[in-house]
């Protein structure tokens, strides 16, 4: 009879435990899928903007890559630069 006693407290138990981490599993993936849909919304909102550039006469690649630069730090540009300008050097593009 003790042991019965002992081992539904420890089923219990469990399954509070298991309660508990059911609920936070279920609120993370509700987090991640509330961020994904967020993502989506602003990426087609990035995507629009683009389009508004290109109908203006912009050369979206040349946006994107003056974006990608601006994102780097001005030490980190220089020494790609740099680099560029040695590659294309050895190679007499210059």
């Amino acid at each position: 009879m003790v042991a019965d006693t002992q081992s539904n407290e420890s089923v219990d138990q469990s399954d509070a435990i298991g309660a508990v981490a059911r609920d936070q599993l279920k609120s993370i993936i509700a987090r991640i899928e509330r961020l994904e849909e967020e993502k989506k919304a602003l990426a087609d909102d990035i995507k629009e903007v683009y389009a508004e550039a290109k109908a203006n006469g912009y050369d979206t690649k040349v946006l994107r890559k003056v974006i990608s630069l601006r994102k780097q730090d001005s030490n980190e540009r220089a020494e790609q630069e740099a680099l560029l300008e040695l590659y294309l050097g050895a190679l007499g593009d210059l």
